[in-house]
């Protein structure tokens, strides 16, 4: 299980995380709902170890605190974070890319076996796993973004808006891959601004609103309150 609690962040004089406090479970996708500027993103950068959180807070993953950590071990600990932008390495190829997630002890052994995973949940890298990555579209680079953290083994994987700049053809296509991760056994967090999408095939879901937590369900009670079909789902 990982639990996160009193999760604060702030930039100078703004706070833009406030005490936050989530938990995903193994195999499970939880999926954070919010406005631009809600906190979302500063969380995931928090516990990916690329903002540092004000004291108190806490990111327990089966046990290990992992705040307490040097971000580069993070990913050690079974935590691999997919930043919003993807980071992917545009002059390597597909296969140099995936390969790049492996390098952690954790994975090593198991590269291989993870590698046929990732080609079985992305069909499109199996056929291009010779191009560069600078040539693809959005959506294979995204996908190459998610297979290179899937190939480190993670227990947790940290998704940063993966549907930003795609086709809704090519979301549709990242988001059935996505939903098979959890087959897995790993838990996913999930920052993504298509609410309707991500509620599709999310287990739980949180709120956030100027840094605060102000709301958690099941995905199917948030697709039935009112307040969020209005905020979130274009109802009126």
């Amino acid at each position: 299980m990982f639990e996160v609690s009193q999760l604060s962040v702030r930039y100078g004089k703004h706070q833009a995380l406030d005490n936050a406090a989530i938990t995903v479970n193994a195999g499970e996708l939880v999926v954070i709902l919010g406005a631009n500027g809600a906190g979302k993103s500063s969380m995931l950068r928090a516990l990916g170890g690329m903002l540092k959180p004000l004291p108190g807070a806490s990111a327990r993953l089966d046990g290990t605190e992992l705040l307490s950590v040097p971000a580069h071990h993070i990913v050690e600990h079974g935590l691999a974070l997919v930043p919003e932008g993807r980071g992917v390495f545009v002059d390597l190829t597909v296969r140099e890319n995936l390969q790049l997630g492996a390098l952690t002890r954790r994975a090593r052994s198991a590269e291989a076996q993870n590698l046929q995973r990732v080609l079985e949940l992305f069909p499109r890298l199996a056929e291009r796993l010779a191009q560069r990555v600078g040539t693809m579209s959005g959506g294979e680079q995204q996908m190459v973004a998610v297979g290179r953290a899937l190939m480190s083994a993670p227990k947790v994987l940290l998704l940063d808006e993966p549907s930003l700049g795609l086709s809704p053809l090519m979301c549709q296509e990242l988001f059935r891959a996505i939903d098979r991760v959890r087959e897995l056994g790993v838990g996913i967090l999930m920052v993504e601004q298509n609410a309707k999408l991500s509620l599709e095939i999310a287990d739980r879901g949180y709120l956030i609103e100027t840094g605060r937590i102000v709301g958690e369900g099941t995905a199917e009670q948030l697709r039935d309150d009112p307040a969020v079909q209005r905020a979130y789902l274009g109802s009126h």
